[in-house]
């Protein structure tokens, strides 16, 4: 979805992405003209935020992060939250918005419903932004981009999928809480995303949505994407259960500028993606 008004935007080589949630923010600056990530940021709160404390510390990171104030042509809002629900195109109907939703979200008849369209494999993510964070950046930039995490990981993945044969789990990790993509044949099977507070809890909502597509623990890819390593507990715990467990990669060609390294290759995927 996009937002417009009538400010007149200096257009310049560089795209600004932010990624949102109650428990971290995360900042990503693409220089098209040199194909480089010139700016790399992720803040990680020590315990979650509600929406107002949410807005106060982007406001305080556009205070005191002078880059973020420069022009760019692009402005994209990535907004991670578990507001949203998948709808097979042609059972889409923009009048059932909230229908979607009130089944699996708990949605309040003020919250304001959007979507997008997801053409790669005709679906629709229908999802509750956070309007505060779109009124800022409307006020800031004008007309800008956003999107639903989901969109971002199920774009992404299924354009760089391969071994097509081959049942793959893609978790895509954040403090707290994981989205989980399942694949197969260039096909998406399931997506979900999970809060969890423990190893444990973490290794069961990833058995159970195995389980639930009958398939098999011993012969699935799990592929590792974004804020894990292989000392983290729920690595461990994951590896004892799952026989087949890699670490996924980004598969972009964009160049990184020395202060602004991802950690590795598959951390920060999505805000990365969304370029």
């Amino acid at each position: 979805m996009a937002l417009q008004n009538k400010k007149i935007i200096k257009l310049s080589n560089s795209e600004l992405s932010i990624q949102i949630s109650l428990s971290g923010l995360s900042f990503c600056i693409l220089n098209r003209e040199t194909n480089t990530i010139t700016f790399l940021k992720d803040i990680c709160f020590p315990k979650k935020r509600n929406h107002f404390e949410l807005l106060d510390t982007l406001k305080n990171e556009f205070d005191t992060e002078a880059v973020l104030n420069n022009s760019f042509s692009e402005v994209n809002v990535i907004h991670d939250n578990e507001l949203a629900t998948l709808v097979p195109k042609p059972l889409f109907s923009e009048d059932l918005l909230a229908d979607y939703l009130k089944f699996n979200t708990k949605i309040l008849k003020s919250d304001f419903i959007t979507f997008d369209n997801i053409k790669i494999n005709d679906s629709v993510t229908v999802y509750v932004p956070y309007i505060n964070i779109n009124n800022f950046i409307y006020d800031k930039f004008g007309r800008f981009t956003y999107k639903h995490i989901s969109t971002v990981l199920i774009n992404a993945i299924l354009k760089t999928d391969i071994n097509f044969n081959v049942p793959k789990a893609y978790v895509h990790v954040s403090k707290e809480h994981f989205e989980i993509v399942i694949v197969q044949n260039k096909k998406l099977l399931l997506y979900n995303s999970f809060f969890y507070n423990t190893k444990e809890d973490f290794i069961y909502y990833i058995l159970f949505c195995i389980e639930q597509l009958q398939l098999n623990p011993e012969t699935i890819n799990l592929i590792f994407l974004g804020n894990i390593d292989a000392y983290d507990d729920i690595y461990v715990i994951t590896y004892k259960y799952i026989r087949l467990v890699f670490f996924g990669d980004r598969e972009d060609e964009y160049k990184y500028a020395l202060d602004a390294q991802p950690k590795n290759n598959h951390s920060n995927y999505s805000i990365i993606s969304s370029f």
